[in-house]
């Protein structure tokens, strides 16, 4: 039984019809024909979810292997059953690198503790030791001296002024954006593709945010009009969609930096009847020493995508504000 952690029960409304994986569910991918729409494209519409445990760099216990073999992969199963047991939830890479550790994870939060397990989805498991496919080193590059003066900087502010006001907050807690692109996995980490012959839409379930991409030969916006999630542009490369994305805010965050000058250039190819890889290229020179890849393999589901209501209901903030400024009257001597 697969179970994720929502924000709410209220299913999204858009009807589950549109979820349509053309190939049959008894189909093997040696027999499978690419499905195409009316037009003539590969047909990439549907739900698509990323529960990959692989781990996002490979971890220095797997310095130099690119693959794990067959047996060591099911003991990194059963050394994960018993890093889950009836825990704090594991995040992103926490599952594998707790299941190497051969411990159980504890909570990031120690304060307020955390979700358990039982509410995240069941992670899939593959012989891959990376979703960084380049570097081949399968780690990604290090940050350039500039970027690591910004990331200082960003940390000393936080150490100061967590909670000055709202505005200090990361931007998912204040219900922004989780940001473009999301690499994380197993955390409402699904998204849905619509297709039309001169658009393509990609809504992420995370943060209710919908991507609308022209692929039909609009010009990109001029470079001084700057977006959360880039201005994005897509076009067909056989029956690759690519989708080139620039014109970041510069208050935008990927991997907790800001930076105006981050490209992104994603491809979406369809290779099985319910899989879709998701290869993202991270070209950013003022942040990283060089450009570097990921491959992420998106895998066909018929779970619903559910509205992410993060404003409904958010009293969260007012208890990081409130909670800040009796921390103030408490560090100044005050009582009230």
């Amino acid at each position: 039984m697969r179970r994720r952690c929502l924000i709410s029960s209220r299913l999204l409304a858009v009807a589950v019809a549109l979820i349509a994986f053309a190939a049959p569910a008894a189909a093997q991918d040696g027999d499978w024909t690419l499905p195409r729409t009316p037009d003539g494209q590969p047909d990439l519409q549907g739900v698509w979810a990323n529960n990959n445990a692989t781990p996002l760099e490979r971890p220095p216990e797997w310095a130099g292997k690119e693959r794990l073999t067959d047996e060591e992969l099911a003991e990194l199963r059963a050394a994960a059953e018993l890093a889950v047991d009836d825990g704090d939830a594991l995040f992103g890479d926490q599952l594998v690198l707790a299941a190497i550790q051969r411990t159980q994870a504890t909570s990031y939060d120690p304060t307020t503790g955390n979700y358990n397990q039982f509410w995240i989805v069941e992670r899939d498991f593959n012989n891959r030791t990376s979703l960084v496919v380049d570097p081949p080193d399968g780690r990604i590059p290090p940050l350039t001296a500039t970027a690591r003066d910004r990331q200082a900087m960003l940390r000393a502010h936080r150490r100061d002024h967590p909670a000055d006001s709202y505005t200090d907050r990361p931007l998912s807690e204040r219900c922004v954006t989780y940001g473009v692109p999301r690499l994380g996995a197993g955390y409402n980490s699904y998204y849905q593709i619509f297709q039309s012959a001169d658009h393509v839409v990609v809504y992420h379930e995370m943060n209710h945010d919908a991507r609308v991409i022209p692929i039909d030969g609009t010009p990109p916006l001029d470079d001084d009009v700057r977006l959360w999630h880039g201005d994005s542009r897509g076009y067909w490369d056989g029956d690759t969609l690519v989708v080139e994305t620039a014109n970041y805010s510069a208050k935008a965050t990927f991997r907790g930096l800001s930076s105006a000058n981050l490209r992104v250039t994603e491809r979406f190819t369809r290779v099985g009847p319910r899989t879709l890889n998701h290869e993202v290229t991270i070209d950013d020179p003022t942040t990283y020493t060089r450009a570097w890849t990921v491959l992420i393999p998106l895998m066909g589901t018929t779970d619903a995508i559910y509205e992410y209501a993060c404003h409904e209901g958010n009293i969260g903030m007012d208890g990081i504000l409130a909670g800040h400024r009796a921390e103030e009257r408490e560090a100044a001597g005050g009582s009230q």
